[in-house]
């Protein structure tokens, strides 16, 4: 071979050794050196999933990781699960659009690779092993075959330390910031388009789910609903979502009785099942600090009321509005003064 890690042939007796001087330890790996933002990425079609060996090792991915990071796939013919990760590397790495690089390394066709890096530190008595290598050293790796969603998050946490994000991130970044700037048909069709490159983005899912029911497409929100895929109907932000569309509708129903429940209530202040429909209505209304008060008036007069219906159902608001919402935190900390007083 021509080249061993750090070693042109006709060195011997030099140690082994990555840039700058790093050496992997075992365990999880951080080898020091202050990051730097990646450069501009290649398109697609720059060779970003390759077969590796070791007389190209340091071009592919020592070298390579100076510009973008690189994860190594090391694998074997008889690994099982190796055969389960590494169509789902590629898929994320296909994900990514070129901001990082898959090399595939097969242990069996490079042994005395695999021992020089097990010299080094790198735990490689098991496949499959997966490092990330970034400014031409090893920043962290994981083993076995992982769920698609960890794998995601390790690559995200990858993209951060070396001052990117994937697509995904960006794209849910500009949907985001669109409703907030009040482009509510802009969000949804971002939200539309993240969902194409994220099929399994919870965040997608309830972000989309919310900007038609603020479009007021109730109905189109309902069928997208019933489209999230089973793994993640319990996420919080899909939760969420369903909050917020049984409380449309729930509240649609009561908005059309508002003067009733005020009616009723102006003749008996104690009618607490009036003032949780007109809670009802008033979040309906976007009224959101209204409505938590009206709720917050039934605990202060009776807590107990109804099995506690007013406490659930100023639960279910906050899962409507968002835990960061500022109607939620407020209310919320309106009822822990109210609860433990």
């Amino acid at each position: 071979m021509d080249y061993i890690i750090g070693q042109k042939r006709g060195q011997p007796g030099k140690p082994p050794a990555f840039p700058n001087g790093g050496r992997a330890a075992p365990g999880k790996l951080s080898v020091g050196g202050p990051s730097r933002p990646m450069a501009q990425p290649p398109g697609k079609s720059g060779g970003l999933i390759v077969d590796g060996d070791q007389r190209t090792f340091m071009q592919d991915v020592v070298e390579a990781s100076k510009t973008m990071p690189v994860l190594v796939d090391f694998w074997a013919t008889w690994c099982g699960p190796c055969k389960t990760l590494t169509p789902v590397l590629e898929k994320i790495v296909t994900a990514a659009g070129g901001r990082i690089k898959l090399v595939k390394i097969d242990i069996d066709q490079n042994r005395a690779l695999v021992q020089q890096l097990a010299q080094l530190g790198l735990p490689l008595q098991s496949v499959p092993t997966v490092a990330a290598f970034w400014q031409g050293q090893i920043a962290d790796l994981f083993q076995g075959a992982l769920p698609e969603s960890e794998i995601r998050k390790f690559v995200e946490t990858l993209l951060k330390a070396a001052g990117g994000a994937m697509p995904a991130a960006d794209l849910l970044a500009e949907a985001r910031a669109a409703i907030e700037a009040g482009d509510i048909q802009g969000g949804a069709e971002l939200f539309s388009a993240l969902l194409e490159q994220e099929p399994e983005s919870p965040e997608a899912w309830g972000g989309l789910i919310r900007a038609l029911l603020a479009l007021g497409d109730e109905a189109q929100a309902t069928d997208v609903l019933g489209q999230v895929p089973p793994k993640i109907t319990d996420h919080a932000e899909v939760s969420g979502a369903r909050a917020a569309l049984a409380l449309a509708a729930e509240g649609r129903r009561a908005a059309a009785q508002l003067s009733v429940f005020e009616a009723r209530l102006a003749a008996d202040p104690a009618d607490h099942q009036a003032r949780y429909d007109l809670a009802t209505a008033l979040n309906a209304m976007g009224k959101r600090a209204e409505a938590a008060e009206a709720l917050l008036e039934i605990l202060r007069r009776n807590r107990a009321w109804n099995d506690q219906a007013a406490r659930l159902q100023l639960l279910k608001f906050f899962d409507a509005w968002g835990l960061d919402d500022p109607a939620t935190l407020s209310a919320r900390r309106r009822l822990s003064a109210l609860l433990f007083s």
